[in-house]
């Protein structure tokens, strides 16, 4: 499988940091202790810092896209929403056709966090200006900017898109524009591919010390009938304080290698010239 090494990176290093962790390794104990409340920067708003994640099983909660159960119903996901147009596009592509082989990020996340991007894992730092988002998968990063400053005019479409945010009492509100359409809104061979007119909506809000609560509304009226409402999402204080690279590595089909290194041949090799020497 295409991303096989990936996924088994994922979930390498979460296991090993759950594993050596002394906070995962610690017992249950007989009475529970609620969390405290969410802590505070000095201008009074809720600090977002940490480390989020599902959960610390691995293989649990925290990888599960669908719910389970006989009652279960599957979520809506942003390609159930396709145009017509969009949805026979996309019976054309598969697996192979993936950005994310090529170590692509995604536009939003393939676990619907966007703060996890590919990964199970992300790590939010807060300063008095900035909130900066850091993913594991591809050392990949998102400084957002709460000053009141608006989109920027002067930067080309980027992956991850433009984002500034905003704070709504607790709630953090992030407003993401300027995508480009070269990459996925999630990976695994999902096959979602959006156009340049993405916006994403994301509302963070700190419920308590150990607890965070992410919603999002995802428009894309090129390819979608209406916005994507994305389930509500909600993460966990990990047990430890940093994430760690997870480096990718393009696992490019051998067709397409074969291809490359034979134009790197033909561009080096002497050309026969039908014009005569002077």
């Amino acid at each position: 499988m295409k991303h096989s090494i990936a996924a088994a990176a994922i979930v390498s290093t979460l296991f090993c940091i759950a594993a050596t962790s002394p906070v995962a390794a610690q017992t249950p104990t007989s009475k529970a202790t609620a969390p405290g409340p969410a802590p505070r920067m000095p201008d009074g708003h809720p600090d977002l810092s940490g480390v989020w994640w599902r959960g610390g099983d691995i293989g649990g909660r925290g990888f599960q896209l669908t719910p389970r159960g006989p009652q279960a119903e599957r979520p809506v996901t942003f390609s159930d929403l396709y145009q017509p147009w969009a949805l026979a596009h996309a019976k054309t592509l598969a697996d192979k056709d993936d950005p994310t082989v090529h170590c692509i990020p995604t536009a939003f996340g393939t676990l619907n966090v966007s703060l996890f991007d590919v990964g199970g894992v992300g790590q939010i730092i807060q300063t008095p200006k900035f909130v900066v988002m850091l993913t594991e998968t591809f050392h990949g990063f998102q400084i957002i900017p709460f000053d009141g400053r608006p989109h920027r005019d002067d930067q080309p479409p980027s992956y991850r898109g433009d984002a500034i945010g905003r704070w709504e009492g607790d709630t953090f509100v992030v407003d993401k524009t300027n995508f480009s359409d070269a990459n996925w809104i999630s990976a695994e061979g999902r096959v979602s591919f959006h156009s340049d007119a993405l916006h994403i909506i994301e509302r963070y809000t700190r419920v308590d010390a150990k607890t965070l609560e992410v919603e999002a509304t995802v428009e894309d009226p090129k390819v979608l009938t209406k916005p994507w409402v994305v389930p509500k999402q909600t993460l966990t204080l990990a047990p430890f304080d940093q994430i760690l690279q997870l480096a990718c590595v393009d696992s490019s089909p051998q067709s397409i290698d074969a291809a490359a290194s034979q134009k790197s041949v033909d561009a080096i090799a002497p050309q026969k010239s039908d014009t005569k020497p002077r």
